[in-house]
């Protein structure tokens, strides 16, 4: 449990609900789910074991007036203590 807050606060990843935009496209997303998971990495070089990190997952709903949450596009991706991903691709906007 511990491993998963510190990627939420030191990545300053967004909760359920809350509004992030873009930083490439500009649009809104919302975040609709956000999960506890294990992600594989590379094997251990020396053994060859399968080694796996703890991550949060989080799935994008793309905000449109028109259409209910949840309902068109959505997409998930998977946020670990070792890239920077969120902070270089979206700002957190509400």
């Amino acid at each position: 449990m511990k491993d998963y807050e510190e990627i939420i606060k030191k990545k300053g990843l967004p909760g359920v609900g809350q509004t992030v935009r873009s930083k490439k496209y500009g649009t809104l997303w919302r975040i609709m789910e956000k999960r506890e998971v294990w992600q594989n990495i590379d094997p251990d070089p020396k053994t060859g074991e399968p080694r796996m990190v703890p991550a949060i997952y989080l799935c994008f709903w793309k905000v449109r007036e028109d259409v209910s949450p949840g309902v068109g596009k959505m997409m998930g991706f998977l946020y670990t203590l070792y890239d920077n991903t969120f902070e270089a691709n979206w700002k957190i906007v509400s």
